[in-house]
């Protein structure tokens, strides 16, 4: 449904998004995760059409957003990080208008109105200007209008980000729903930019990590996950944690000392954790407990991003 080719956006001499290679299936959710400044926006902004590629090319199912612009962005839902909508209107107002523009047939459009403004929980202020919401308000509203034409590829830049817990998670199964696809059996496609991970992991079908305009990993978030190895925590007595340390139990791995009577083991392969208790129990450490935890998502970011981190600074 969406194809990036050695997709790349300069401004003036800074590269925003670095010859990016991505593909999006039909009712797939791809998440986009990375730093303020990782391309996510920028390129959430090509896809629609907003800015054309310094090279590269963008297709939205064939099409090219620049060269066929209103055709492409008719078929997309383009959801800001900033509520877009007009706080002059009331909120049916901005709806309306909405219809306006996207030259929606008149027939039934109020009760398709209604029933919208009820699923986002904002049918009891409808009428009142949207300038009196709250923020949370607000980007509900800013989804009702994406919305409200039935597009076929959800942009979503940061969704739930100003939203309270509640709010966020209708919104997460909203978009669950959606890309599941509607009663009439055309699942949507959607690329949810987001910091939240756990939001991301919950979502997304597959995952795509920005660094600096280059996608630095990509697949499902399990997949991921299991690329990077568990986290082996040995409960140990307090009295060999010193003994315990200056030991290598996996070549390569050295051992972090944490709360006075554990030793963490990070990115350890699960084969290995025999190797670690029979090596810490044969050089006498009294060894009482062993949880091995699979990497969340957010490991995979952080370790990704302290990697580059450490590369840039070793450029310099």
């Amino acid at each position: 449904m969406l194809l990036l080719e050695a997709l790349t956006r300069d401004f003036g001499t800074l590269r925003a998004l670095d010859h990016v290679d991505l593909g999006v299936r039909r009712g797939e959710v791809l998440g986009l995760l990375g730093h303020n400044g990782a391309g996510k926006t920028t390129t959430i902004r090509l896809v629609a059409g907003l800015l054309t590629p310094t090279e590269g090319r963008v297709r939205v199912d064939g099409l090219d957003p620049v060269v066929d612009g209103p055709t492409v962005r008719r078929r997309l839902g383009v959801l800001p990080a900033n509520a877009a909508v007009d706080d002059r209107l009331t909120g049916r107002q901005n709806l309306r208008f909405t219809a306006e523009l996207f030259d929606l047939p008149r027939a039934d459009l109020e009760v398709h109105l209604d029933r919208l403004l009820a699923r986002l929980q904002l049918a009891d202020r409808a009428d009142e200007p949207a300038g009196t919401y709250s923020t949370g308000m607000r980007q509900r509203l800013s989804l009702a209008r994406v919305l409200l034409h039935d597009p076929e590829v959800l942009l979503l830049d940061e969704p739930t980000a100003s939203l309270d817990p509640v709010a966020a998670r209708m919104v997460r199964d909203m978009i669950a729903e959606l890309a599941e696809g509607p009663s009439e059996g055309r699942a949507r496609t959607v690329v949810l930019s987001t910091h939240d991970l756990d939001e991301a992991q919950r979502l997304c079908h597959r995952v795509a990590i920005l660094e600096h305009g280059c996608v630095r990993a990509l697949g499902t978030p399990a997949e991921l996950a299991g690329s990077w190895g568990n986290d082996v925590v040995v409960e140990v007595h307090a009295d060999d944690l010193a003994a315990a340390m200056v030991l290598e139990p996996v070549a390569g791995v050295v051992a972090q000392a944490e709360n006075g009577r554990h030793l963490r083991f990070p990115g350890v392969a699960r084969a290995e954790v025999p190797r670690i208790v029979h090596d810490l129990s044969a050089a006498g450490v009294r060894v009482y407990g062993v949880d091995v935890r699979g990497p969340s998502l957010e490991d995979v970011h952080l370790r990704l991003h302290a990697d580059t981190t450490t590369t840039t600074e070793a450029d310099r």
